[in-house]
C-alpha cells in the first residue's frame, strides 16, 4: 500500500506529460506496426505498457521499415 502512496504525490503535470508522452510514441509504433502487418509486435504493445521504452525500440530497431531520426523532425521547413 506504501507504493500507492508516493504515487500521489507526484505532481499531476508530470503524470499528464508522461501519459502525453506514452500515447504519442504508442500510437506511432501501433500505427508502424500495422502498416508493416507485424501483428505480434503490435499484440505486444498494446497489452505491454512501457512509457514509451519498447515503442521507441521497435519503431528504431525492429520495424520492417525502421523509422529515422529525420522523419521526427517535422518542425524543419521541407
Amino acid at each position: 500500500m506504501n507504493g500507492l502512496y508516493g504515487l500521489a504525490q507526484i505532481s499531476p503535470a508530470i503524470l499528464f506529460t508522461l501519459f502525453l508522452w506514452s500515447i504519442l510514441w504508442k500510437g506511432l509504433a501501433l500505427w508502424r506496426a500495422v502498416k508493416n502487418d507485424q501483428r505480434n509486435w503490435f499484440i505486444v504493445m498494446l497489452v505491454v505498457n512501457t512509457v514509451g521504452i519498447l515503442e521507441i525500440a521497435y519503431l528504431f530497431f525492429f520495424a520492417k521499415n525502421k523509422m529515422k531520426l529525420s522523419e521526427l523532425k517535422f518542425w524543419e521547413s521541407k
